[in-house]
């Protein structure tokens, strides 16, 4: 078993609201990576996901992919992200790391060498955008034999037999997109997320964190009235974008505090 569930299960007896902060591998660089990821932590973050940096990050918006192309401009590939887990993992034994990419490196790696990997350096999961659950049941049951969740992203436009698929092969949490689009784009409608995460909660059991429009401490106190966590990315990234790389990890941290201290006071 990952350290996923458990997470959610001490989240739920503690009656608070997930966060999980997401933030790409090597942006701004590389040696900033392990301590952003700490300073996460720091700020109240339950769960970090961590971009592995990819050409054509199609599900990303502009925030996401400036910052795919400053890590790959540092060659930073999936054996380096690996590596920034196993040296988190020096210290930090208990927080949940989901790494979140794309097909293309983990097919150029070998799936198997890749779950080996992934397990080896101490992740927990992996969101891969564009695998299709239909598509892929004997991965995700070699990922969980290996102690792995792999998430699936389910859409506003993801039908009852999509929803039942994630369900059926799923494991961790499920990652919800509020809106049709890209990371970082547009306006939640906090009543149609709640609409819509009823719908999806008569299939699917596990955990729901919802993602790609929390922007602020608001945003992220009003979809915690429906949702088991929320996910933030983009605001995180310009966070270190505007920050001096000396003053990165401070910011991002005391950014994280803001959100979790929203959600606390739910």
């Amino acid at each position: 078993m990952s350290r996923i569930a458990p997470t959610f299960a001490a989240l739920a007896a503690s009656n608070k609201t997930g966060l999980v902060t997401f933030i790409t591998a090597g942006d701004p660089a590389p040696e900033l990576t392990v301590p952003l990821m700490h300073a996460m932590v720091s700020g109240g973050a339950d769960i970090l996901e961590l971009g592995v940096p990819f050409s054509d990050p199609m599900a990303e918006g502009p925030v996401i992919q400036r910052a795919c192309e400053r890590a790959l401009k540092f060659n930073i590939g999936t054996r380096d992200v690996l590596e920034f887990v196993r040296q988190f993992r020096v210290t930090n034994q208990s927080t949940p790391v989901v790494l979140m990419g794309y097909a293309n490196p983990i097919e150029r790696m070998g799936s198997d060498a890749f779950i080996a990997a992934a397990s080896a350096a101490g992740a927990d999961g992996a969101i891969v955008v564009d695998y299709p659950p239909e598509e892929c049941e004997q991965f995700a049951a070699a990922m969980q034999a290996n102690g792995l969740d792999l998430i699936f992203l389910l859409a506003p436009t993801s039908t009852p037999e999509r929803i039942a698929q994630v369900a059926k092969v799923g494991s961790g949490f499920s990652y919800y997109v509020s809106l049709k689009g890209v990371t970082g784009a547009g306006n939640i409608d906090t009543a149609e997320v709640a609409q819509r995460l009823a719908a999806i909660r008569e299939h699917v059991k596990l955990p729901i964190g919802v993602g790609f429009g929390i922007r602020d401490a608001a945003t992220a106190k009003a979809v915690a009235q429906v949702a088991d966590a929320v996910v933030i990315g983009s605001r995180i990234i310009q966070e270190i974008e505007a920050a001096p790389k000396e003053q990165a990890a401070e910011a991002v941290r005391a950014f994280v505090a803001g959100i979790r201290s929203a959600l606390d006071a739910v």
